[in-house]
């Protein structure tokens, strides 16, 4: 299953090496903070050459991650990871996405104002 989703790197942890069955492996955990209504952190795992993507970008940046969701058990507990396999930096007119007509701000208006209008309502 390949996901996607966008916002912004707010940090990138230390990075974590070791030598498995399969020989030596690197992995680069990195949070984003989505530019929702309600923003949302998420967490992503970046392993072997990809990590050293993830510490090529400075923090601040606007990025879409593409990632596969994967869970596991462990002794009756279950984990999941959200793998990234590939990231881009958005372009400053991905960052600010065009406003919508229902967020558009309206100007109050006075009751003298609101009384002086004609009334055209069919009933």
């Amino acid at each position: 299953m390949a996901l996607e989703i966008s916002g912004k790197i707010i940090q990138i942890l230390p990075e974590q090496s070791g030598t498995g069955k399969n020989g030596p492996w690197i992995k680069q955990d990195f949070v984003i903070e989505t530019q929702e209504q309600y923003p949302r952190k998420v967490c992503f795992s970046a392993w072997g050459d990809k990590a050293s993507q993830v510490k090529s970008i400075a923090m601040g940046t606007l990025v879409n991650v593409s990632f596969n969701a994967e869970s596991r058990e462990f002794n009756g507990k279950w984990y999941t990871d959200l793998r990234m396999w590939k990231m881009d930096v958005q372009s400053a007119s991905q960052a600010a996405p065009p406003a919508t007509g229902d967020t558009e701000m309206l100007e109050p208006i006075s009751p003298g104002e609101a009384a002086q209008e004609p009334d055209d309502l069919p009933f």
